[in-house]
């Protein structure tokens, strides 16, 4: 191996400290991103119970002790509160 191809080497990002900080970043944006998609689950399966609270019947909405005037303001907020 020459000298060029050895200080190439050592200067990888591949090895020593480097290695260790981009583990730890991707690490980290992992993390973020699950984080990120657990919460973007929680909030669209709200919004579909929302939507399905809209499509009960009066008599169904009774039997939970709802008004359709209730089952509507639950049914038109957003899917992010």
């Amino acid at each position: 191996m020459s000298a060029i191809e050895t200080l190439a080497q050592s200067r990888s990002i591949h090895s020593g400290p480097a290695r260790g900080f981009f583990r730890r970043q991707g690490a980290a944006a992992a993390r973020l991103l699950n984080t990120v998609s657990d919460r973007v689950s929680v909030m669209l399966e709200r919004r579909r119970s929302r939507l399905a609270l809209l499509g009960l019947t009066d008599d169904q909405l009774k039997d939970i002790g709802l008004s359709r005037a209730d089952a509507h303001r639950e049914g038109i907020r957003p899917f992010f509160d």
